[in-house]
């Protein structure tokens, strides 16, 4: 963390980011002449918008390669499914995919808890899976450190986000006293709440207030009004758009007037659309892509997305474009489905050119990446 590069008021740093891309097994296909890819995605539910843009993303990879004709040879088949945002029926869905509509490897799910809960499915199957956007450190890594063979992902870990936004607040905002206000239904909220008060505390900082939400919670103002009297220098908030743009409305109703700071789950449309522009003045939140990146590769990936679905992409649509690519290029090395096979090629992919960037693995299969505050 040697410093923030600025570029149209897009914060980056570059880091060494867990992802893993591995897998073993074998699957056959409805027909010999086409390769069937399974997207696990939230369509409906709680994140949603999430899932629709990643689904999309996915698919806009798939017609690409379909195109240019295929992978050697063989046509693509995108098959879909609903997890209904519910990590119980991510595992049922993943059951689905594998059983009945005999895909080779599955992109998806979007969140941390519908990944988890597809992860035996698949690795009982011997199906890889690779999500765009599951953060948690769990989701690739067990417990005593061992690399889960079957379970990839295409982001950074919420360990690494939570810090580059602790450390963004006391060396950009400069502030000190920050308050907590995270959703405990979720894992994902919790970890990202620990490692950022941590960070802070590290660097100087303290949380001095620190409450708890539900998801699906629709009123936030009581608990905002006692946040509010500890008179923060800031308002940390890790949690999923659907929330945190009710809470952001409300703090700024109730009168905070300080910076509030996120995490990823924070990146979707309806952000703006439930907050509205005004609350949002003076918000900040980790992610890996904005559409403010002049790379090339971004820009054309935002052009072509424009063109094909008349809207934006966000970070869900480039992750799971990106994912889509590597699972296709591992394919085409592997030289078939073969899961094993797909596995060793993914393994030692190295400067796979895909939207966000150069694609490589260590032997951790953790990519380069890097991570951005906006």
């Amino acid at each position: 963390m040697d410093g923030w590069r600025r570029n149209f008021g897009v914060l980056a740093l570059t880091s060494l980011l867990a992802v893993s891309l591995l897998g073993c097994g074998k699957s056959d296909t409805a027909k010999s002449d086409e390769i069937r890819i399974g997207a696990l995605f939230e369509l409906t539910g709680a994140v949603a918008n999430y899932g629709k843009s990643s689904l999309n993303g996915a698919q806009m990879a798939v017609d690409e390669i379909n195109a240019k004709g295929g992978i050697n040879g063989k046509k693509i088949k995108l098959i879909s499914a609903d997890n209904k945002s519910e990590p119980s029926e991510a595992g049922n869905q993943a059951t689905k995919l594998i059983t009945k509509d005999k895909v080779s490897v599955i992109v998806g799910p979007c969140t941390s808890g519908s990944t988890s809960a597809a992860s035996p499915v698949v690795s009982g199957s011997k199906i890889p899976l690779i999500s765009p956007s599951a953060t948690a450190p769990g989701i690739t890594v067990d417990e005593k450190g061992k690399v889960r063979p079957y379970i990839f992902r295409v982001c950074f870990t919420d360990p690494f986000q939570g810090k580059i936004l602790a450390t963004f607040a006391v060396d950009e905002l400069k502030v000190k006293r920050v308050a907590i206000y995270n959703d405990s239904s979720s894992d994902y909220s919790k970890g990202l709440a620990e490692v950022f008060a941590k960070t802070l505390e590290e660097k100087g900082g303290e949380v001095i207030a620190q409450e708890a939400f539900l998801a699906k919670d629709q009123d936030f103002k009581a608990t905002l009004t006692k946040l509010k009297a500890t008179n923060p220098d800031a308002l940390y908030v890790p949690a999923y758009y659907e929330e945190v743009s009710k809470i952001v409305k409300q703090a700024r109703e109730v009168g905070i007037t300080c910076p509030i700071l996120g995490s990823d789950g924070w990146d979707s449309p309806k952000l703006t659309e439930i907050a509205g522009p005004a609350a949002l003045e003076g918000t900040y939140y980790s992610c890996f892509y904005s559409a403010q990146d002049t790379d090339p590769h971004v820009q054309q990936f935002i052009k072509d997305y424009k063109a094909k679905f008349n809207e934006e992409p966000d970070t869900f649509a480039i992750h799971a474009y990106d994912g889509t690519l590597a699972v296709a290029e591992a394919i085409k090395q592997a030289g078939g489905t073969d899961g094993t096979k797909i596995a060793e090629a993914l393994s030692k992919i190295k400067d796979l050119q895909v939207a966000t960037g150069k694609y490589t693995l260590d032997k951790d299969h953790n990519p380069v990446s890097g991570g951005i505050i906006i």
